[in-house]
């Protein structure tokens, strides 16, 4: 089976944004691919952030990941900062790495610019996030739009560090672009985050589901239940489009158009398919919650399979590189 490999923040509870984009997406593939999947809390450091909250908000990914439907007996789940070797790997490809390719990164532009000091952290942010991938010499990456920059990046420092030592190690890993494009968040216009505090909790009960939606935003043309709509720029018909049948679609794009309900029925109706969708996840939650400690052992045993792969990586690695072996 092809390698698979991708990483999500430790940012706490899983929100519908992260489980449409991402790991709906990582659920299926873990019946048809080799997959590792990781808690990336050495990125999470490269923006200001809590120290004293990040141990709880790992866990709390992890259990959410868990919820969502990973099985840790069909992929491995481990946390970034658990396997040394990846901090190692990186300072290897920053050796090979131009220093014009990161400052040409869209996403180290548009952060960097809104910051005063500029951590190096965040300038060499891609090059770890090659490290990630190529560690376990993933064939593929699931990733968004939005990351296609990053993983062009590393393919070009698997391209540069294979030729530097005139081998084929490293492969240059393919996207696999998830089928659910950008998730816009309840305002209807910046992504769905839990900082902008416009998500739902893939872990929320029904009435705080319906309290959520009830005042989100819908397409600004509707300003009385009698205005005609088009659904294509509402994002409640968006969500739709993930939660509710295909006839269900049809009939909220037709009722829009037509000013044929209002916008509180459309929610009710997301609201009741989306309750539905997540019963599964909270039920699987609430089953790993009365299991004390079984989130940390499913780490520990993920760290340890990563950790293999890793060493084996890292091995081939220093003696291609010229390193002297440790003593045994």
């Amino acid at each position: 089976m092809s390698r698979v490999f991708s990483g999500i923040q430790p940012s706490g509870e899983l929100h519908v944004g992260n489980y449409l984009g991402a790991v709906k997406h990582w659920v299926a593939l873990q019946d048809h691919h080799q997959c590792l999947f990781c808690i990336v809390d050495l990125h999470a450091i490269t923006q200001p952030y809590e120290a004293a909250e990040l141990e709880q908000r790992t866990l709390d990914m992890a259990a959410g990941l868990l919820a969502a439907g990973l099985d840790p007996e069909k992929c491995t789940i481990f946390v970034q900062s658990h396997v040394a070797e990846h901090t190692v790997l990186a300072w290897a490809f920053n050796a090979v790495t131009p220093l014009g390719e990161l400052e040409r990164m869209t996403q180290f532009k548009d952060k960097s610019a809104r910051l005063e000091s500029v951590p190096a952290g965040l300038l060499n942010y891609p090059v770890l996030q090659a490290a990630d991938i190529l560690l376990y010499k993933a064939d593929c990456v699931p990733v968004g739009e939005d990351q296609l920059q990053h993983l062009e990046l590393a393919r070009e420092i698997a391209r540069r560090w294979n030729a530097r030592y005139a081998v084929e190690y490293f492969p240059e890993p393919q996207p696999m672009l998830s089928p659910v494009t950008r998730i816009a968040g309840l305002d209807g216009q910046a992504k769905m985050s839990k900082s902008l505090g416009n998500t739902i909790g893939l872990l929320d009960g029904p009435e705080v589901i319906w309290e959520k939606l009830r005042p989100a935003m819908t397409d600004p043309a509707r300003k009385t239940k009698k205005d005609p709509g088009t659904p294509e720029v509402c994002n409640i018909y968006r969500l739709h489009q993930s939660f509710s049948s295909a006839d269900e679609v049809a009939t909220v794009a037709a009722k829009c158009r037509s000013a044929g309900w209002g916008c509180l029925d459309c929610k009710r109706l997301l609201a009741d398919n989306m309750i539905a969708a997540l019963a599964p996840v909270r039920e699987r939650a609430a089953a790993i919650q009365a299991r004390p400690g079984h989130v940390r052992e499913v780490l520990a045993a993920g760290a340890a399979r990563a950790r293999a792969l890793a060493r084996e990586t890292m091995g081939e690695v220093g003696r291609i590189m010229g390193f002297l072996p440790p003593a045994v």
